[in-house]
């Protein structure tokens, strides 16, 4: 009962988690477009005489909308006021909570493979804490340094060190714990700009309206700035979010530059869009893009490493023992290995019938990606993969 309630927990953290996401990236990606939208200056000069200096009409929903953007702020404080926040930190929360329950509360399962470091639960867990914090710090004190002022340049080396970042957490931890740590680290980078400094400074922008001061308009600019970054980072996220339904990204020996790669074809995809706000059908950066994921799709083929020669006669029984013995344990109505409550993507391996049914996606995951079982935890041999390769190229017969 317990394991139940646990996945329960994690599907009700999960739904969350993606509505809140779409309500943050829906409005990051409607405000950009706002902005970039709102350049030309309003035709009525008693408009431009209140400070408004850009506005633009716009018809949704069967109703026509006349959206304004000022200068600074407006010469008086409205009675009602909007915050865009609580998408932000509800995304973040539910995230994070996700993380703990799949992730965290299941370390040795989720996030340890002894293949790549032998890890204690503390170990793994502490890694995957101070890989938030520490991006956040340092991400943080780049924008505040004069490297801040120069957009290009600090994007170059935010992109390289979060890169670096997922290098050495392929060095520590499995390759889906490795993903998902990468873009939690992002998005608590994300998450903190509206904590730390977006929502700050738009309160005492408010506060000085209020006290009959004319706002610091570096306010204004500094959340500029930030909301951009986060715009940027929404959709390699976002593929890193659904990023574990594929092994040959974090199952390849070089994940961490497949990541990265994804990453720069995400934020190129991002631009073009972000231009053509602006007027500009800017399809280089889409060519590019396209040509990055070319190179993903051909690097992520696949590729069977070499196996040893198979002695003996290959047969189902033979498979059926192996499967038994290195499978089961997660692949099964009740698993019984340990923070598996439920068989991985629903595949049951216990019953001669899920094995045939099953038999390509098992040669995927054993034979061609190797990443099955999870941290190779049963200690499937080389010798019990060929096997499996040699019934699959038979046919994957019954007997």
């Amino acid at each position: 009962m317990e394991a139940h309630l646990i996945d329960v927990l994690g599907m009700l953290l999960r739904w969350l988690h993606v509505i809140a996401g779409i309500a943050w990236v829906g409005s990051s990606f409607y405000f950009v477009w706002l902005d970039d939208s709102l350049d030309a200056p309003p035709a009525d000069s008693e408009e431009a005489r209140k400070g408004v200096s850009g506005e633009l009409w716009a018809v949704h929903g069967g109703g026509f909308y006349n959206p304004q953007k000022y200068l600074v702020a407006p010469a008086r404080l409205p009675e009602k006021l909007h915050w865009f926040k609580w998408e932000a930190y509800t995304t973040w929360l539910s995230g994070t909570a996700l993380l703990v329950v799949v992730y965290w509360m299941r370390a040795q399962a989720m996030m340890v493979d002894p293949s790549v470091a032998a890890l204690t639960t503390a170990q793994a867990v502490g890694i995957g804490i101070a890989s938030m914090v520490v991006s956040w710090v340092v991400y943080d004190l780049l924008c505040r340094s004069p490297l801040g002022r120069h957009d290009g340049a600090l994007a170059v080396v935010v992109f390289g060190l979060l890169t670096l970042l997922a290098w050495e957490l392929s060095r520590t931890l499995g390759g889906r714990a490795a993903y998902i740590h990468v873009g939690t680290s992002i998005g608590t980078i994300m998450a903190a700009n509206v904590f730390f400094v977006i929502i700050p400074g738009q309160r005492r922008m408010v506060e000085a309206m209020k006290a009959g001061l004319k706002p610091n308009p570096v306010d204004g600019a500094r959340a500029k700035q930030r909301s951009v970054h986060n715009n940027y980072f929404t959709l390699p996220v976002v593929f890193i979010m659904i990023s574990n339904h594929y092994s040959a990204t974090y199952g390849h020996p070089y994940s961490w530059a497949i990541l990265a790669l994804i990453a720069a074809a995400g934020v190129m995809i991002r631009h073009f869009f972000n231009r053509r706000h602006k007027g500009f059908f800017a399809w280089q950066y889409l060519a590019a893009s396209a040509a990055v994921l070319g190179v993903v799709a051909l690097w992520t083929a696949p590729h069977i490493r070499p196996l040893p020669p198979v002695e003996g006669p290959v047969t189902f029984n033979r498979v059926r023992a192996i499967v038994g013995q290195r499978c089961v344990a997660c692949h099964s109505q009740t698993p019984t290995f340990t923070g598996i409550t439920q068989p991985p993507a629903g595949v049951i391996l216990t019953g001669p019938d899920g094995v045939i049914q099953n038999a390509q996606r098992i040669y995927q995951q054993v034979v061609v990606t190797g990443i099955m079982p999870l941290g190779n935890a049963t200690q499937m041999t080389d010798q019990e993969r060929a096997v499996i390769a040699a019934w699959i190229a038979a046919g994957a017969p019954a007997q």
